[in-house]
């Protein structure tokens, strides 16, 4: 019936805490009714922003939180984003507005991994901070990111506690020292950067196209535009229940379909498009074929007709309503609708006018979802809030028709279909990296140097690497580590004392082997003087047996992987063309050095070549030490190996 189905999905959450400082209210209730009056003016003042968005799974909403374990009262809100990252990240666009209107609000935000603010400043964090005391340290204050500090070892600051502070203490420490806390501003525009353009980056982010939906759906959209999302969402999460559930359509019925204009987000409308699926014959939905001018029209409706469908098959034929209140009978709804009214939202549309009506309308969706208690058990699901949509509103399908010619022209997809530049630059520009000016591909090829991957790749290696990981070398200024000798000599005297005879190998601490090479290099300082001749000898024999191990391996096909450098005088050149045998006996009597550079860089090479153009193991290393390979132009097999030119 379907090539792939997509069963489970990890549903990403972001929590948000919004903290009122200075809180100096003794009486938790009239807390409360503070808190809850700043709820109404946070979501009356940013409705137009929030009011016509498409939220993939779960809206922005705030609500009172009781102080509970340390945690002072605050507001509280928690979202499933899901698949759609952009969600949370203007999640934390809100955030950062919400505290720049309100200059008493502190807030801080988290997701499933933690602290992620950080996690996207990760290349400009301080040494001092890590995930270990990173607890209660990041906060939005005043429109800025703020990071309390850890006071160093060698001071005492009175205002600055030695271990992880608690809620109250952040705040209070935020409050008397706002400008001491405040991140760098490399941090700060680092996590800018990720949510700059909102909020004229909400209308780039959807996607309107062309559907061919039974009418009632296309009723619904009308009145419920965010709605699509929880049909994308069933019909991308569907189970073999589901489709049962779709073999017969009961409320959405074939023959009312109608062209449409539907408007998504980008991810849903990627989510929808991507997953081939042909229908079950008894269903009544059929396709066109592929050549037909209106097949996306035709798949995308019978797609999003499964969705909704699947929706109103989780409701009880017969669910009452009676339990669900009307938004307009909600106390708090009077007093929203003329904030809104103040706040200019109908942009001064005439009362009682199709366009008023709209915008009331979703005025009164969005009341219900984020503002008159969103926890509450009484919420409709989308598919009973379809059903009643569909029990109160009536329309008539040859009028709907109607309104075919006058649809707007559907965007361009080709934001699918990223060619490998276009996903480079955005990549590059995720990484906040700057844009490089176009050259050709010749030019690219001519003016690079073999050199930039041999120079990356010794700086890797000769830096520090702990058990966190290794540092890169992002700079090509910084100079590498330098071994000191006299130093290291300086270090073994402090060990083995001034006579190598009077120490004893139990008297050295474990962290002291580390810097023997081996326990041949501690036997070797404690012999006697009349042995050491000895072991020179034994040292001399060993030598040569590696040797004479070096010179077999040399033709076997290990040695011969390796690429040597030609160690050839003038009166080798003249007997070049000998017979194997001598070539043979030539290259036993003289041993020619591997070459460590040429070698790295064919390996380099050939693995880049055999990422086909992919992300993989070569290309992400180099470019994380600001090494760009330029594209494999040779089409050949990537099992055999590429050539590269001596580097010199």
């Amino acid at each position: 019936m379907e090539e792939n189905m997509m069963l489970t999905t990890v549903e990403d959450t972001v929590e948000y805490h919004l903290f009122l400082i200075p809180d100096e209210s003794k009486d938790p209730g009239k807390h409360r009714e503070i808190l809850e009056k700043y709820i109404e003016r946070i979501m009356t003042q940013f409705a137009p922003m929030l009011a016509p968005y498409i939220w993939q799974n779960q809206p922005f909403n705030l609500r009172y939180k009781p102080g509970k374990g340390g945690v002072p009262a605050h507001m509280y809100g928690m979202t499933k984003f899901g698949d759609n990252i952009e969600d949370e990240w203007f999640i934390v666009y809100l955030i950062k507005e919400i505290t720049k209107e309100f200059p008493e609000l502190v807030a801080r935000i988290e997701d499933n991994d933690g602290e992620f603010l950080l996690i996207e400043a990760a290349d400009f964090l301080p040494k001092w901070l890590d995930p270990d005391n990173s607890a209660n340290r990041v906060f939005f204050h005043h429109g800025e990111l703020c990071i309390i500090p850890v006071p160093r070892k060698s001071e005492t600051v009175s205002w600055l506690p030695t271990t992880p502070p608690t809620i109250p203490q952040a705040l209070n420490i935020i409050s008397t020292h706002p400008e001491k806390v405040l991140a760098s501003e490399s941090i700060r525009a680092a996590v800018n950067r990720r949510i700059r353009g909102y909020p004229e980056k909400i209308q780039a982010s959807l996607h309107r196209a062309h559907c061919f939906l039974p009418a009632g759906i296309a009723v619904v959209l009308k009145q419920r535009p965010r709605l699509v999302a929880a049909a994308v969402q069933a019909f991308y999460l569907r189970d073999p229940i589901d489709l049962r559930a779709c073999r017969v359509f009961k409320t959405f019925l074939p023959e009312t379909q109608i062209m449409t204009s539907v408007t998504f987000t980008k991810c849903l409308y990627a989510q929808l498009i991507q997953q081939r699926f042909v229908p079950d014959r008894r269903s009544g939905y059929r396709l066109p074929p592929p050549s037909h001018p209106q097949y996306r029209a035709h798949e995308l409706g019978m797609k999003l007709a499964h969705g909704f469908e699947i929706l109103c098959s989780k409701c009880s034929p017969h669910f009452s309503n009676s339990k669900k209140s009307l938004v307009t009978t909600s106390p708090l709804w009077a007093s929203f609708l003329e904030s809104l009214k103040k706040n200019d939202y109908f942009k001064g549309l005439i009362e009682g006018s199709a366009q008023y009506r709209e915008r009331l309308e979703m005025a009164k969706n969005y009341f219900q979802l984020s503002v008159d208690r969103p926890e509450s058990s009484l919420a409709m699901s989308p598919g009973e809030e379809i059903l009643t949509m569909l029990q109160t509103v009536t329309f008539d399908i040859e009028e709907l028709k109607k309104e075919d010619a006058n649809l707007p022209p559907e965007d361009d997809d080709q934001w699918l279909e990223l060619s490998p530049d276009q996903l480079d630059q955005l990549l590059q520009k995720a990484a906040g990296t700057k844009e490089s000016q176009p050259i050709s591909k010749k030019e690219e090829e001519q003016n690079y140097e073999l050199t930039q991957v041999t120079d990356s790749m010794k700086a890797f290696i000769s830096k520090v690497s702990t058990h966190k990981g290794a540092e890169l070398p992002r700079e090509p200024s910084e100079a590498p580590i330098t071994f000191d000798a006299d130093s290291f000599l300086n270090y073994f005297d402090k060990i083995l004392g001034p006579k190598a005879q009077e120490s004893d190998s139990d008297d050295l601490d474990e962290e002291d082997f580390e810097y023997l090479d081996s326990d041949d290099d501690l036997d070797l300082k404690m012999q006697e003087p009349g042995e050491e001749a000895s072991l020179k000898g034994t040292l001399d024999d060993l030598k040569s047996y590696m040797a004479q191990m070096d010179q077999e391996l040399a033709h076997t096909s290990m040695g011969k992987s390796f690429t040597t450098k030609k160690q050839m005088d003038p009166s080798s050149k003249t007997t070049s063309n000998n017979s194997d045998e001598e070539d043979s006996g030539a290259g036993d009597s003289v041993m020619a050095p591997v070459d460590v550079d040429l070698n790295l860089v064919s390996n380099i090479l050939e693995s880049y070549s055999s990422q086909a153009g992919l992300a993989g193991p070569v290309s992400n290393l180099l470019q994380s030490m600001g090494v760009q390979l330029p594209d494999n132009s040779d089409h050949r097999a990537t099992s055999k190996p590429v050539k590269a030119k001596r580097c010199p």
